[in-house]
């Protein structure tokens, strides 16, 4: 599973024989996977400020997780083609994020413990600003660039009604800086492809015998050429639309044409030159981001557990990764019964079997008499 618990115990006798008992149920029962996780001493501070900061916390952590969510979407929007190498790209430090998780380290370099906490907490808010706003600078371009691509793209993808015609039509195709003939294009429907031979040149005065050309089909018809008076013009519409043969509103102009491929060549160009750039700076981005958001737990956990269990600070915290999904119920019910004592109320209505309590799930919001958070890497899959 791609998902961990991330609990803590006071560290007293009591409790660390407590969390033996845990390690021992959970491994014989194949509940969990079970390692401690390291948290340094910091400043504690007041106990006011502590308050503060949980809630600060709290909010970091919900945003945190929503940037490194939309981080890793926007790597599989860049990738395209490529999505099925997208979590080669999500990584932490250079590895895989399940083992930065169950490996983790503080970062003394980047947030030093010994600082109080809320410069801590001020450094990693201000990290991941920072990266949300680049990531929305640099996707915006991006993702205007390639809207504007898909566009173009679409325009030649249609059907004979409304794609463009620019790749398709040449200068031999019609007839040219005439003052009194103009080629029109007309789309013609299979079934009616001979109807249209035997009667265009009749459809209206002054069409030119034998001047019409096939120069594209699809599934539905054919695009034909058709030359004639500019006199005659809205008579010939008018008669083709009654044969149900349609009039393509379209006239060779080659400037335009030379800037519709040129436009598309510079497009296909700048979204080659930003897609290598823009994909280092997701990797590298998204690995800052996760990490913080890694800190921030241990923070979380630190701070909960002063408020929950007092000082002087002795706790141990221990990061469980559950087997199964289909165990976590098990899971929960031996936490609460390995550390009931540590608040008897709160263990008792939860173990109550005969009470079914609605949205009963691991979250940030949920009590248990011990300290708990989630670390779910689900949500990036």
């Amino acid at each position: 599973m791609s998902e961990f618990w991330l609990i803590s115990a006071p560290g007293d006798k009591e409790n660390l024989q407590a969390l033996e008992r845990m390690n021992t149920v959970t491994s014989k029962s194949n509940l969990s996977y079970n390692t401690k996780f390291a948290i340094p001493d910091f400043k504690v501070g007041t106990l006011d400020s502590l308050v503060g900061l949980s809630d600060e916390l709290g909010k970091l952590d919900t945003f945190a997780e929503s940037l490194i969510k939309r981080m890793a979407q926007s790597v599989v929007e860049v990738m395209e083609d490529a999505k099925g190498k997208v979590q080669e790209n999500l990584l932490a430090n250079g590895v895989d994020l399940t083992s930065f998780v169950t490996h983790f380290e503080w970062d003394m370099a980047k947030y030093p413990a010994k600082q109080p906490l809320p410069s801590v907490v001020d450094t990693l808010a201000k990290q991941l600003a920072q990266i949300e706003t680049d990531l929305k600078s640099r996707t915006a371009a991006y993702n205007t660039l390639k809207t504007n691509l898909e566009n173009l793209e679409k325009k030649s993808r249609g059907n004979l009604f409304t794609r463009t015609l620019s790749d398709i039509v040449s200068r031999e195709d019609f007839v040219l800086d005439s003052e009194y003939l103009v080629t029109l294009l007309v789309i013609v429907p299979k079934p009616n492809y001979a109807q249209w031979q035997k009667t265009y040149e009749s459809l209206s005065d002054m069409v030119v015998p034998r001047s019409t050309k096939l120069i594209t089909e699809d599934k539905e018809g054919g695009l034909f050429t058709v030359t004639l008076f500019r006199k005659v013009i809205d008579d010939f519409k008018t008669k083709a639309r009654e044969n149900k043969f349609t009039v393509r509103e379209f006239y060779y102009d080659e400037t335009e044409i030379k800037r519709e491929r040129e436009e598309m060549t510079r497009l296909l160009s700048d979204k080659k030159q930003q897609y290598g750039p823009l994909l280092r700076w997701l990797k590298v981005n998204f690995s800052e981001a996760f990490i913080a958001w890694v800190h921030i737990k241990a923070l979380r956990v630190f701070v909960e557990s002063v408020l929950r269990y007092g000082l002087p600070v002795n706790f141990q915290a221990v990061l469980l990764q559950p087997h199964k999904k289909s165990s976590t119920k098990r899971l929960r019910e031996v936490l609460n019964s390995v550390f009931r004592h540590l608040d008897e109320v709160a263990a008792a209505s939860i173990l109550d079997a005969s009470v079914d309590i609605p949205g009963l799930q691991l979250s940030n919001q949920d009590y248990f008499p011990y300290v708990c958070f989630r670390i779910d890497l689900s949500l990036l899959d």
